[in-house]
Parts: C-alpha cells; sequence; structure tokens
C-alpha cells in the first residue's frame, strides 16, 4: 500500500509539473524595453501600468529592460530577437537608429509595438504605436502662452532627453514661434540630460540668474525640471506663479505638480498619458485570437487625448483626475 502511495504522489508530481510547463507554453513571450523609472513621476506611472498589466496570471511571459540610452535599447532589442519572444514593446530613447532591428523583428515574425513615443521609421515596421502626440503638447502649450497676450516672451527654455519624441514635439512649436515673432526670445537654453534631470535644470537657471539675464516664462519639459528651476528662483528670491514675475510651465500633470497649479506657485502643466498597456494588451489579445487591430491611423497610432492644465482655472476635481 505504501509503494501504491508514493507511485501515485511521484504521479501527481510528474503530471503537475508536466501541466505546469504546457501552461507555461502557452504564455505570451513580451520583451519590454523602456526607460529609467527614476526619471520622473510619470515615467514611474507608466512603468507600473505596464508591470501590473503584463503578468503570468495574464497570460504573459514578460521581461523588464530598463535602457535609458539608444544603444542599450537596441542591444535589449537584438537579445529579445534571439530569444525569440512574439513581442517586442519599446518606449525609445531618440526617434532615429531603429531601421534594422525593427526589419529584424520583422523577419523574425516578432511584432513590435511602440509606446509613449514614436520612431522615424517606415510604419510597416511595427505593428502599433499607443503614444502621445508630443508635438500637439507643445503646440497647446506655445498657444496656451500665446493666449496670455503678453508685451514680450523672454523664455528660459529646460529641453529634455535630446532627439528624443518628447523633447522635439516639446521643443519644436517653441523655437518656431520664437523664430517666426519678434516679441519672443529665447533668453537661455539648455537639457536636463538623459534623465531629465531637475538638478541641471537648477544650474541652467542659476547660471541664467548669475549672468543677470532677464527671462519672464520657464517653459521646462518635464515636472521635475521645472521644480529644479523654482528652487533656483526661490533662492533668488524672484517671484514665479499667478501674479508672480516669472510664469512657470511643466509638463506631465504629477499630482503634486498640479497642486502648485492650484496654489498659483505655477502656471501651467501639460498633461502626458502614462497608460498605454491596456490598450496594448487588447491589441494582443486581438491578433493573438485571429482578429485584426481597428481604429489605427495612417501611421499605425493610437493617439492619446490630452490637455494642458491653467492655474487660474484648475480645480481639485483636475487634480484627483488627472493627476499622477
Amino acid at each position: 500500500m505504501k509503494k501504491f502511495v508514493a507511485l501515485f504522489l511521484a504521479l501527481v508530481m510528474v503530471l503537475s509539473c508536466t501541466a505546469m510547463a504546457l501552461a507555461d507554453g502557452d504564455l505570451i513571450k513580451v520583451g519590454i524595453i523602456n526607460l529609467d523609472p527614476s526619471e520622473s513621476g510619470y515615467r514611474q506611472a507608466n512603468v507600473k501600468n505596464l508591470t501590473d498589466t503584463f503578468t503570468k496570471e495574464n497570460g504573459y511571459d514578460a521581461t523588464f529592460v530598463t535602457a535609458p540610452t539608444a544603444d542599450k535599447q537596441l542591444e535589449a532589442a537584438r537579445g529579445f530577437i534571439t530569444a525569440e519572444v512574439d513581442y517586442i514593446l519599446v518606449s525609445a530613447a531618440e526617434t532615429t537608429g531603429w531601421d534594422e532591428v525593427l526589419q529584424d523583428a520583422k523577419d523574425a515574425g516578432i511584432k513590435v509595438f511602440l509606446f509613449d513615443r514614436m520612431i522615424e521609421c517606415d510604419p510597416d515596421l511595427y505593428t502599433a504605436a499607443v503614444v502621445s502626440d508630443m508635438r500637439q503638447e507643445g503646440e497647446t502649450a506655445v498657444a496656451w502662452l500665446e493666449s496670455l497676450g503678453l508685451d514680450e516672451y523672454k523664455v528660459l527654455h529646460i529641453q529634455g532627453q535630446l532627439g528624443s519624441a518628447a523633447q522635439i514635439g516639446r521643443s519644436d512649436p517653441l523655437t518656431e514661434k520664437i523664430a517666426a515673432d519678434e516679441k519672443w526670445t529665447m533668453v537661455r537654453e539648455g537639457t536636463g540630460g538623459d534623465s531629465w534631470d531637475p538638478n541641471e535644470a537648477r544650474k541652467i537657471a542659476e547660471a541664467a540668474i548669475n549672468a543677470k539675464e532677464d527671462f519672464n516664462i520657464v517653459y521646462a519639459e518635464n515636472d521635475g525640471m521645472a521644480d529644479g528651476v523654482v528652487a533656483a528662483l526661490d533662492a533668488a528670491g524672484i517671484t514665479h506663479g499667478v501674479d508672480g514675475d516669472v510664469i512657470i510651465m511643466g509638463f506631465d500633470c504629477n499630482k503634486w505638480a498640479l497642486e502648485k497649479l492650484l496654489a498659483g506657485e505655477w502656471n501651467y502643466d501639460g498633461q502626458c498619458s502614462p497608460f498605454q498597456a491596456n490598450v496594448i494588451d487588447q491589441m494582443i489579445k486581438t491578433l493573438e485570437a485571429g482578429g485584426e487591430i481597428e481604429g489605427l491611423n495612417e501611421l499605425n497610432q493610437i493617439i492619446s487625448e490630452e490637455k494642458g492644465f491653467d492655474a487660474r482655472t484648475i480645480t481639485q476635481e483636475d487634480i484627483d483626475a488627472y493627476g499622477l
């Protein structure tokens, strides 16, 4: 009897292990390449959205790679191609240089989804892109500035990671406006670097203040860098926000940043939605079921709807609904 029980238990273990192996084999293999979550509150929310969605319980065998630079991202993508994943998801550090890797993925039968940021390439090289319209974000911010009807627009411009879709989209409408309108001046321009660093932004502002450069607008391409500039203004005794000497503009709509708008310490914050994972999940499930993805535009995109918030009109309800 004891031998029978032992044999029965051994058989159960074998069957259980086989079932687990089969279950794992049924999982959808996904490689996800993202930027450093310490970059911003936006990125932290984006990473959490992805890790909460692409789980074993939801049918995925997902590998997450943090790669803040283009070369590291391309290396990760090549590794996923070698590993024969089913799908690659990427938020690109730079908009160019992806053609060869994307073609290799396509040749290997691997479908690529872009999220958060676009890549400059033939749309046939990726399956779909769930992204923000970064240029629209910049255009909305510049239009808001223009609506103020200032006599002079003297801008301290703090850029994000140079060459990224977010930096290009938020920068270009501003630089184009400055080039076209003599009332608009670029007083100083600098970058927070690959990490959109608030400390680097503060240094740029301190340099402008120490050089006695006169600016009345801070156009910072994310909330963290805007906060870095504000620290420099506070240290120099320069007022800012509603009824202050300097207009403060940020992007991403972190909850703490929107609270600064509500308090009148900042003037504007541009929304950028970090929640793309659920949309991509549904697209993958549609493809796995033999269906086709619907609703894509000519660039194979789904564009997140976004807005800008003004300190004069923002409410606590806005913060509760849109703050990250």
